[in-house]
């Protein structure tokens, strides 16, 4: 599998050298306004990067199937930490969600590094329960009470969209292990009305909510930022208007360079540029997808399927949301969008493929 470890190294380079060219573009103008150095943010960025990398070379340098007696402990120390940024004083605020860590010049998000863990742990319990996967008790509720208090956490912080993320993502994982699907489906409509609680019994949601129906009855408010988007795409047109010569991202778009970079793309790339990196995912996501095919365990499966699948929503939710196809989220665009947790937990995800696909024993293409 030599050849499909190179092609997904060479998108994932692609996808990470876009990041850093759009992340500077989108932000300089609002870093030196801010902070007087209008690489400020490229910098962390790039820092965030160099952890990334050294982090997936090293999770590179084992057998991963080491990793399933570490699986428990991971899921166990990732609660602990969710639970621990929920308390005033040791987890940072920032415009009413308290999600992150303050370390020194770090921000770090657990959230994002929970849906490893769960990852990880579903691969585990999944690939030894198979000779009970049908049972209610030993085959389902297990996962399910791990994967309902990830989510708890979660949405506490409160984060509906990494939250709605990490349920997606252990759907598709237990669906493919071959859980009884009437397991599946009964919790899925158990949540229905909890789902339903949560975005139309909470104000800010429910105006997303309206915004995306329509976005043009309050132009100025709650539906301004995907207007502002749906002006940086229209300005694009079909080659773009320049790489640097947005006009959104001067203080129009809100989140130009975090949530809504796929907005400046369209802008400065146009159509093709925006096209170019859809395309980008959609091969990363079918290399992904021939690694898991071809894995020499069960366990190796199911961790590839439940990265390239966190990678393939995320994107997927991210482009939505920015062409206004379902309301916003706070999902950002894998591998492009600033973020340093975001960034460092898709680069340990591609490691941990690249891993599978290395101690791969039949090497046939």
């Amino acid at each position: 599998m030599r050849e499909t470890r190179i092609r997904i190294l060479f998108v994932t380079c692609a996808l990470v050298c876009t990041g850093i060219v759009m992340i500077f573009s989108a932000s300089a103008i609002y870093a030196y306004e801010s902070f007087g150095d209008s690489a400020y943010f490229l910098k962390r960025h790039l820092l965030y990067l160099l952890i990334g990398t050294v982090c997936a070379f090293l999770v590179m340098s084992f057998d991963y199937g080491k990793l399933r007696k570490y699986a428990k402990p991971i899921l166990f120390i990732t609660l602990f930490c969710l639970c621990l940024v929920l308390i005033p004083g040791i987890g940072k605020q920032t415009s009413g969600a308290r999600r992150w860590f303050k370390l020194w010049i770090f921000t770090i998000q657990p959230a994002e590094f929970a849906k490893l863990a769960i990852i990880l742990y579903l691969a585990d319990f999944l690939s030894r329960k198979q000779p009970k996967i049908k049972s209610f008790i030993q085959g389902f509720l297990p996962p399910a009470i791990a994967m309902g208090m990830t989510m708890g956490l979660v949405l506490l912080q409160p984060d509906l969209g990494t939250a709605v993320d990490i349920g997606l993502i252990s759907f598709i994982m237990l669906m493919v292990a071959g859980v009884n699907f009437a397991h599946i489906s009964s919790i899925a409509l158990a949540s229905l009305p909890v789902f339903y609680a949560l975005v139309f019994h909470v104000a800010y949601r429910r105006r997303r909510i309206l915004a995306f129906l329509n976005p043009w009855e309050d132009p100025r408010g709650v539906g301004f930022q995907i207007i502002q988007s749906f002006l940086a795409l229209g300005q694009g047109g079909l080659i773009g208007v320049g790489l640097g010569h947005s006009k959104q991202k001067l203080f129009y778009l809100p989140q130009s360079y975090t949530d809504f970079i796929f907005s400046i793309i369209g802008e400065e790339m146009g159509f093709l540029g925006a096209l170019a990196v859809i395309a980008m995912f959609a091969y990363f996501i079918w290399q992904c997808a021939k690694v898991a095919l071809k894995a020499k365990d069960l366990f190796g499966q199911l961790l590839c399927l439940g990265i390239f699948s966190m990678i393939a929503i995320e994107a997927l939710i991210n482009i939505a949301v920015t062409i206004g196809a379902i309301p916003t989220k706070g999902l950002p665009l894998p591998f492009i969008s600033y973020g340093g947790s975001s960034l460092i937990c898709k680069l340990i995800g591609v490691g941990l493929i690249l891993n599978v696909a290395k101690n791969r024993t039949d090497q046939i293409e």
